[in-house]
């Protein structure tokens, strides 16, 4: 249980970070997400996103869906440190 446990954190840190690095990108306008290391990124980083960017649209040109995204995922590696 405790090998599980273990993973799953170590994937959610990893994740957490992809995120992290997802949202730096978005600040400089002139990437192209159709390049190789921008894409795989966007594969991986946006079906996640798209789950919470559908619970709350961006505002104003805003997208609040990489903030619920990380918290959720601090939530759930909380859960996890708790076993």
């Amino acid at each position: 249980m405790n090998l599980l446990i273990s993973t799953l954190l170590t994937f959610i840190g990893i994740y957490t970070a992809l995120l992290f690095i997802r949202v730096l990108l978005t600040w400089f306008p002139n990437i192209n997400w159709f390049d190789p290391p921008f894409s795989i990124l966007s594969q991986l980083t946006d079906p996640y996103l798209n789950l919470f960017r559908s619970i709350i649209p961006p505002l104003g040109g805003i997208d609040f869906s990489p903030i619920l995204a990380l918290l959720a995922l601090q939530l759930i590696s909380g859960l996890l440190r708790s076993f």
